[in-house]
């Protein structure tokens, strides 16, 4: 079992990293929260360092073996505890911890349902069962000091939103430029409401800069 990774950053993509390891390339999957503080963990070579949580993933006739990284053993221990949840596998995991863990941990211990339920994937339902099962149990992970970055990701919400997303990665621009355009169009004319609206003012703002 793999509980350690260095390597160099080859490439950083929406919510993994791939790390050359002695000429050997491993892609580590990795929630958002860790992918946005990731250079911290850098030596004096360069190298990123990572703890991991190894398990095999099981599909229709065959398997594959996935790494999910972490700044440290005490966010592993976190994202360990979260996956005892029921209907909670470890890549659902890693899609809802998009928030600092400390703050999921103090979400969890208060009861916030309405925290919770902002988190990727997670439901009312899914919610509940997450207090339930760890309510009075992450105490020590709401001292982890993960701040978060002031460049969070723009979420898409609606189906015109999506559409021009859509549009724009056709348009050779990769997902997280289009997503900040996008997020940055919607800033400036909040009264948008349409797919053909989006684009115009992302045009506007494309000829200005």
């Amino acid at each position: 079992m793999i509980v350690r990774i260095k390597g160099k950053l080859v490439e950083k993509r929406e919510q993994s990293l791939i790390l050359n390891v002695h000429g050997i390339c491993y892609e580590i999957v990795v929630p958002i929260s860790v992918l946005e503080r990731v250079d911290e963990t850098k030596d004096e070579q360069g190298e990123i360092n990572l703890i991991t949580h190894h398990y095999f993933q099981i599909g229709p006739g065959s398997g594959q073996p996935i790494l999910i990284g972490f700044i440290n053993e005490v966010e592993r221990d976190f994202f360990q505890e979260f996956i005892k949840v029921s209907g909670i596998g470890p890549k659902a995991a890693v899609k809802a911890i998009s928030q600092p863990i400390s703050e999921i941990s103090r979400a969890i211990d208060d009861g916030d349902l309405n925290y919770l339920k902002t988190l990727p994937g997670i439901g009312l339902q899914r919610a509940k069962d997450i207090i339930a099962k760890l309510q009075g149990k992450v105490g020590k992970f709401g001292l982890i000091q993960d701040k978060k970055t002031s460049a969070t990701k723009p979420i898409v919400t609606t189906g015109w939103q999506e559409e021009a997303l859509d549009v724009l990665i056709q348009l050779q621009y990769k997902k997280q430029e289009a997503l900040e355009m996008i997020d940055k169009a919607l800033k400036r004319s909040k009264d948008i409401q349409t797919t053909e609206g989006l684009l115009n003012e992302i045009y506007k703002q494309k000829i200005k800069s």
